[in-house]
């Protein structure tokens, strides 16, 4: 059981650590939030929904939705027109002073965007499906049930870390110079993702 676990680790952490979308966006709230409780909502949303993801991965569920490729190919075309939106939407925006109410999300944004960019992302849901989901296959009972805890474990960490990391870098930023670079940068990734699924998509025709 050990050796699933350390699997499960190591395995989960070298998937979530590339700076996709979702980790952007998490990071980008915890700078941008007056305080790390305000962060709360988007750490939860984006663990519960990695955790759906894992678990379903891990039971088979979402390899069945991918063997209909209809059915993939309209989750990719949503997906991509989301992270174009995103990106956007992050590009444009003016972070203002801390003290303003404007500096960061609402509750219900930050909530709306981290199930989108979770269940919506193809880029973080293929990498569970195909990377998690087929790992998990040579594992059964107690030694498969510890490799997906360990995968979901790694998940709760890693966003509440990248919110305070985030956080952290905003105190150091109350004129909001370094956020509006992060934001650029934020964009440009999330953007670059969506070159790679149209690629995908394309070639999947």
């Amino acid at each position: 059981m050990l050796a699933a676990i350390i699997h499960g680790l190591i395995l989960a952490f070298g998937l979530i650590l590339p700076l996709g979308a979702q980790n952007v966006f998490v990071f980008n709230q915890g700078a941008s939030q007056p305080k790390l409780a305000k962060a709360i909502p988007v750490i939860l949303t984006a663990s519960l929904c990695d955790t759906i993801l894992i678990l379903s991965a891990v039971l088979g569920v979402s390899v069945i939705v991918f063997t209909i490729p209809v059915l993939q190919r309209v989750i990719f075309s949503i997906g991509i027109l989301f992270l174009l939106y995103m990106g956007w939407s992050i590009w444009k925006s003016e972070p203002a002073n801390f003290s303003q109410k404007e500096a960061a999300m609402s509750m219900k944004k930050q909530i709306m965007f981290a199930l989108s960019l979770s269940l919506l992302n193809p880029h973080a849901i293929l990498d569970t499906v195909g990377v998690i989901g087929t790992s998990s296959l040579q594992y059964h009972g107690v030694e498969k049930a510890a490799f997906a805890v360990s995968c979901i474990v790694v998940s709760w960490i890693w966003f509440f870390s990248l919110s305070v990391s985030g956080k952290l870098i905003g105190n150091f930023d109350s004129e909001g110079k370094l956020l509006k670079i992060i934001n650029k940068l934020s964009a440009v990734i999330i953007w670059s993702v969506t070159i790679y699924l149209i690629i995908q998509l394309t070639q999947s025709f």
